[in-house]
């Protein structure tokens, strides 16, 4: 299996430190944004259950932009070799 070495980038990474302090988000995008975090300054990669949640967030028209993009960084950090 390949490796990503891609980081989260400063400003997404903001973004999730906001919806985790929110008490109105969502249990799903705050999943998203610890993701997000732990892959801001390491080169930790998404696991397959991350994969499929932010896949599925991706697909879905009921969720915010803003988690949308929480989805697509993580999305971004998955390992190039995993197959769906």
């Amino acid at each position: 299996m390949s490796t990503n070495h891609k980081q989260s980038s400063s400003e997404v990474a903001e973004l999730a430190a906001k919806v985790l302090k929110r008490k109105t988000a969502s249990a799903v995008a705050k999943q998203l944004a610890g993701s997000v975090l732990a892959q801001s300054s390491s080169k930790k990669q998404t696991g397959e259950v991350m994969e499929a949640v932010a896949s599925s967030v991706l697909r879905s028209s009921r969720y915010s932009v803003e988690t949308k993009k929480l989805a697509a960084s993580v999305l971004s950090q998955s390992s190039k070799g995993r197959k769906a």
